[in-house]
């Protein structure tokens, strides 16, 4: 946050007031940008190498899409599931919104679209991330996607008992 500092004094004050704005505008800016990590995971889901997204976990980190109710662990069965996403929706796409990061934790606002094979439309609907990082910042321990698998099957044309075929 930029702080706004009145200085009706000398000038000296008022050019290390400016100084100081300066500063923390460029601090501020800096914190706007998204972690690497919540870029590299967008960039993952919306890539067609599957390994990209398991890659960015730690061997025990967990992945919940709570929209459909499903937990994977570590990076195999992670990238398994980008594979599965991959195979039953097209343009599987994460546009990320907005990040959020409180020390090992962040948060991202994001819009989750696509089109469910067979679907008459495709669906584009709000979706929020948890992240979790090891203590080095550098993988996932665990991700939480929230999101409404009723919005998904409405917009995408399909009844609320719809689910993927099986094979």
């Amino acid at each position: 946050m930029t702080v706004l500092v009145a200085a009706a004094a000398l000038p000296a004050t008022v050019t290390a007031a400016t100084a100081t704005t300066a500063t923390d505008a460029r601090a501020a800016g800096a914190e706007r940008r998204p972690p690497s990590i919540v870029a590299d995971w967008a960039r993952a889901w919306n890539g067609a190498d599957p390994q990209a997204l398991g890659a960015l976990f730690t061997t025990d980190g967990t992945y919940a899409d709570l929209g459909v109710g499903i937990t994977f662990h570590g990076p195999q069965e992670i990238a398994g599931w980008k594979v599965r996403a991959d195979g039953l929706i097209d343009d599987v796409h994460v546009t990320v919104r907005a990040a959020h990061r409180a020390g090992d934790h962040i948060t991202v606002e994001a819009v989750y679209s696509g089109h469910l094979k067979g679907a008459p439309q495709p669906f584009a609907v709000p979706m929020t991330t948890l992240l979790d990082l090891d203590r080095n910042h550098c993988r996932i321990t665990s991700d939480e996607d929230h999101y409404s698998l009723t919005a998904v099957l409405t917009q995408s044309g399909l009844p609320a008992g719809w689910t993927p075929p099986v094979g």
